[in-house]
């Protein structure tokens, strides 16, 4: 049965009601062994461009780098979903002894390892286009260079296929989440935990005159115009539905951009996310920009200054939607 929690304005901390005119400012300031295929130059001869380092496999359909910058903000991010669901790392009611759970998309690899340290008994494995994961990981744990869009050749289904935070990664979301369906076994659980990247207000502070409000549009059209979807989050449910999953449960939840919520939880959550999306504004935006909208790199930079003083400011109460849907695969037929 679908369910969506009802997503009711955030209050707003009497801090972050100012004028518009007012110029204040927030004040915030096992080894290489375990991949399944070989580190050729191909995987890790990572290309540079205006000074952010890339994915070499595969280069060029992901477009955030893999440098050490966007290491940590991808960790920042881990924190501040991990927050927003109550410091759970997953929802979905999976088994207490699952024998083999798949991290697609695993980045750091640190969901894999917190995985793998919960549930020792199980095999966890990750996989990512480049090997930036620990070499010294649980036992369980193990990763692998690869591509979620190839065709899938594992021989033993999974009990539980997690993915987190692939927007503006992905070509073919039904594809994948077939995929996803026939690589479980029967009765297994598949977690997508994704975004919504319209950014936006409940008070209208971010409107149409906003430097914030052009740039996210900008970003939007730009991974539209690169075939990879920035919005996956609304349409989760339905193509899990469309896929044959069963038991779809689905939950919208509020993530604000900077401290401006009244409520302690959801302030510390905003300051989470303002950390990663001001680590993040140059990631996102340079290969979008200058290969897709064919910005010259000055551009970019003024456009992004714009955009961190804003996000900066008092007076603007930004946010997004994480959607978290989880499913089930239908048991065997007796």
């Amino acid at each position: 049965m679908a369910q969506e929690a009802s997503a009711a304005a955030l209050e707003i901390d009497p801090e972050h009601l100012v004028n518009d005119n007012d110029s204040a400012l927030c004040d915030v300031s096992d080894e290489l062994s375990t991949f399944t295929q070989s580190l050729t130059p191909s995987v890790t001869d990572y290309p540079t461009e205006h000074g952010r380092r890339y994915h070499a496999y595969r280069s060029g359909t992901y477009i955030l780098p893999n440098d050490e910058t966007e290491l940590d903000r991808l960790d920042i991010m881990h924190f501040l979903i991990k927050k927003g669901l109550g410091d759970k790392i997953y929802r979905a009611p999976i088994p207490k002894n699952p024998k083999r759970i798949l991290d697609i998309g695993t980045g750091t690899g640190i969901w894999s390892m917190e995985m793998g340290d919960m549930f020792p008994d199980a095999q966890i494995l990750g996989n990512d286009l480049s090997p930036e994961q620990p070499s010294f990981v649980p036992p369980n744990v193990k990763f692998e260079v690869d591509d979620v869009e190839d065709p899938w050749t594992y021989n033993t289904p999974f009990s539980y296929i997690f993915s987190r935070y692939m927007a503006t990664s992905i070509a073919d979301w039904p594809r994948l989440i077939k995929q996803v369906h026939d690589n479980l076994e029967p009765g297994g659980w598949a977690e997508f935990q994704d975004f919504d990247l319209l950014y936006y207000s409940d008070d209208n502070t971010m409107n149409p005159d906003t430097e914030i409000y052009k740039w996210i549009r900008h970003i939007l059209d730009a991974s539209r115009k690169n075939g990879r979807d920035p919005c996956p989050g609304p349409q989760l449910e339905g193509w899990l539905k469309d896929a044959g999953f069963q038991n779809v449960h689905h939950e919208r939840i509020k993530f604000p951009i900077g401290p401006w919520p009244k409520d302690k939880q959801k302030k510390e959550l905003g300051m989470f996310n303002l950390m990663q999306t001001l680590q993040g504004l140059e990631g996102y935006s340079l290969r979008l920009f200058t290969q897709v909208l064919g910005w010259r790199l000055e551009e970019v930079q003024v456009s992004l200054a714009k955009v961190r003083n804003e996000i900066m400011s008092k007076w603007l109460h930004s946010q997004f939607d994480l959607h978290v849907v989880y499913a089930q695969r239908p048991e065997a037929k007796a």
